[in-house]
């Protein structure tokens, strides 16, 4: 039925595309690192569709490292002269590309479907160069997410989904005791990252966020709040299984989705996996924000790389109207778990994950506790994510103090600013 329903709704959007233009001619390449089942079926629905309007579209998907495969894929091509149509890309890398004279601009596109009547003013600017757009949104993703086993949480006696990471200890504890793996991990750099940047949001709330891992403040970075933050990673380090070095995140979720184990610290692109295997939320699992009252900020885009050919360059210009469509919006965060990047696009169908985050995310715009995540690129260049990332899992893999990693933490971030 799930599946009917699935194929029901591509087939609608395509319809409802094609209702109001012609078929288009174009051709895309698309790269990107959607590769898991939820993902993979996700960017199925964005493919079908530019089928359906005529297009051809050639997928390149680069599995691995959270995109930093792919990203070294893609510096391959650029610098051979052989760029894709389409990548995926997000963050201050839109920018670093655009200062490299390397991304072709879509504002025709965004001017005639009034692009910023729609997208919230943060996210659009990072969608723009010189004012001019050179991506397009698909979602909006929140990082700080627990995703749990609810019969897990029951047979070791825990009623409430944790709301601070004092209670998230106690309720590992717990699970411990009755012989369950409290913490489903997969031991990646980018995957450590996650976790920490959701660990310092509850330590030290939105503003402390911000400073650190935003602005790079070297009095936040060695403060004893990022003491406090690395001495919660160690504890969480105790609670994950022994086999988690390497692990996809996928896998991690099928752990909690098995029985395995019994939360998830991950984006809501997990509830994707969940949804893929016909899980129902708050049945078969449950979602809760990490501490921090706060919302942790990830957008996933296309940008347009500098090709030549009017084929090439009309397939840029569909792919980009049909991105920021509110059907397409709909269908690919139905199936992606994510949330439009649209403001206008109605929730009712989506799922009571999806409506929470959306009602946390206006709430955090108001209240100033909306951060960009670190880990995902959002929030500072790759060089200086880089440094996090190898300190992050460096400590997660050693006996590193606390002390010293807060310390080695903010050397290698202004060695690299």
């Amino acid at each position: 039925m799930i599946k009917i329903r699935k194929v029901a709704a591509i087939s609608a959007l395509g319809a409802a595309l094609l209702s109001n233009s012609a078929l288009a001619d174009g051709t895309v390449e698309v790269l990107h690192w959607w590769t898991s089942g939820g993902e993979a079926k996700a960017v199925g629905t964005l493919k079908s569709a530019f089928e359906d309007q005529g297009g051809t579209w050639n997928d390149s998907p680069i599995a691995g490292g959270g995109g930093d495969a792919a990203m070294t894929a893609l510096r391959a091509r650029v610098v051979a002269g052989n760029p894709p149509t389409a990548v995926q890309l997000k963050g201050p890398g839109i920018q670093e590309w655009a200062q490299q004279g390397a991304l072709n601009d879509v504002q025709g596109v965004a001017e005639s479907d009034n692009w910023d009547a729609v997208l919230p003013p943060a996210l659009a600017g990072i969608m723009k160069f010189d004012g001019n757009y050179v991506a397009a949104p698909v979602n909006i993703h929140r990082v700080d997410w627990f995703w749990a086993n609810p019969a897990l949480l029951e047979q070791a006696g825990v009623t409430e989904m944790p709301t601070t990471w004092d209670e998230f200890n106690a309720a590992a504890d717990k699970l411990m005791a009755a012989g369950i793996t409290p913490l489903a991990h997969g031991g990646q750099p980018w995957q450590d990252a996650t976790v920490f940047e959701d660990v310092v949001l509850g330590i030290g709330g939105a503003e402390f966020f911000r400073k650190a891992l935003v602005e790079l403040d070297q009095e936040a970075l060695t403060s004893e709040t990022m003491v406090a933050s690395f001495d919660q990673l160690r504890k969480l380090r105790g609670y994950v299984d022994p086999n988690f070095p390497g692990r996809d995140w996928n896998l991690a979720t099928a752990m909690v989705m098995r029985g395995e184990a019994a939360f998830q610290i991950m984006g809501d692109w997990a509830k994707g996996e969940f949804l893929a295997a016909g899980k129902v939320p708050g049945k078969d699992f449950v979602c809760a924000p990490t501490p921090g009252n706060g919302f942790v900020l990830n957008s996933d885009s296309f940008t347009f790389f500098k090709v030549s050919g009017e084929d090439n360059l009309e397939g840029q210009r569909v792919l980009a109207g049909l991105i920021m469509s509110p059907e397409f919006q709909k269908t690919f965060n139905l199936a992606k778990g994510s949330i439009p990047a649209r403001t206008d696009v109605p929730l009712d169908e989506f799922d009571m994950c999806a409506q929470r985050s959306h009602a946390d995310l206006i709430a955090a715009i108001e209240n100033n506790s909306l951060v960009p995540s670190m880990a995902h690129e959002m929030a500072i260049s790759r060089s200086v994510r880089g440094e996090f990332l190898d300190l992050v899992t460096e400590f997660f893999n050693s006996d590193m103090s606390s002390e010293d990693a807060t310390r080695r933490l903010a050397e290698a971030v202004a060695r690299a600013m």
